[in-house]
């Protein structure tokens, strides 16, 4: 029986994407050991924390630099789950509010065509990304400080909630949706307010993951509103308190694997909501495709 010569090429070993394959894997391997070390760290004795050679792996793991941060990081009045407290407050916060807030922004923008200024105010958002963050620091201090909300939530979250690249990537993904559908919820008697929570934010699903993914990774690790909209220890956030401690402390080999042991802290919870909205982005993209 004669075989054709699609079936011989078929039957070819991929050489090429096992080679492909395998250098993807070597470079995850390489951009994954700083993490793996780092958790590594975490658990280290301080007899193994300045070892030479160094060792990678912990041989001898415990959770006495756990302990240490608590001790290091909390006092009789500040205990360590206030700062933990605090920074979460302020993370969920930010998220919620910025990503509402863009959604609700973004729409008028991108479906109400005969919104004046439409195109005008569109541009100043674009503008505004030109602006690196530090330029609006100083106005947003005089502001919160002018309006008496120093020392308290609000002064944490607020000036967070006007994201310009947040409304950039939710008009990019309303752009793209169908005016249709719109039209066919504002036939059935559907309100904005219905259309917009029942239309449009599920079909913007990958557009506020991506973006509660990116916001709370910023908002999780900063320590800086926290230092300056803040004077009581009380309302100090979590990566605010972890700076102290190198700075804090004298001995290095003590500190060494308390802030491992920080740093681990600090990437648990963005490493989990980067697996969570990663998978949420994935499905939607893969499931609910739309077409005009």
């Amino acid at each position: 029986m004669a075989v054709s010569s699609s079936t011989i090429v078929k039957g070819r070993f991929d050489w090429g994407g096992l080679a492909l394959y395998a250098f993807l894997t070597v470079l995850a391997l390489f951009m994954l050991a700083p993490l793996v070390y780092m958790v590594s760290t975490a658990f280290k004795p301080i007899s193994e924390l300045f070892l030479f050679p160094p060792r990678f792996f912990v041989m001898n793991p415990t959770l006495k630099n756990f302990h240490n941060l608590l001790l290091a990081s909390g006092t009789s009045f500040v205990p360590f789950t206030r700062y933990a407290f605090n920074s979460v407050v302020v993370s969920l916060g930010i998220v919620v509010g910025g990503v509402l807030i863009s959604a609700m922004a973004a729409y008028p923008l991108s479906k109400h065509v005969d919104m004046p200024f439409r195109k005008s105010i569109f541009n100043v958002v674009i503008l505004a990304l030109m602006f690196a963050p530090q330029v609006t620091q100083i106005p947003q201090y005089l502001v919160i400080n002018k309006l008496g909300l120093m020392n308290t939530y609000f002064a944490l979250v607020i000036p967070y909630l006007a994201y310009p690249v947040g409304l950039f990537l939710m008009k990019q993904f309303l752009d793209q949706i169908p005016d249709a559908l719109l039209e066919a919820g504002k036939m059935d008697g559907a309100k904005e307010w219905t259309i917009f929570w029942k239309i449009v934010m599920p079909l913007l699903k990958p557009a506020w993951s991506t973006l509660a993914l990116f916001v709370f990774v910023a908002a999780w690790n900063d320590p800086w509103s926290s230092a300056v909209y803040t004077t009581t220890e009380d309302m100090k956030s979590l990566p605010y308190a972890l700076t102290t401690i190198n700075g804090g402390t004298a001995n290095a080999i003590a500190t060494a694997g308390t802030l491992g042991a920080a740093s681990l802290l600090m990437i648990v919870p963005t490493v989990l909501v980067f697996v969570v909205t990663q998978k949420m982005v994935l499905e939607t993209m893969a499931h609910s495709g739309i077409k005009e």
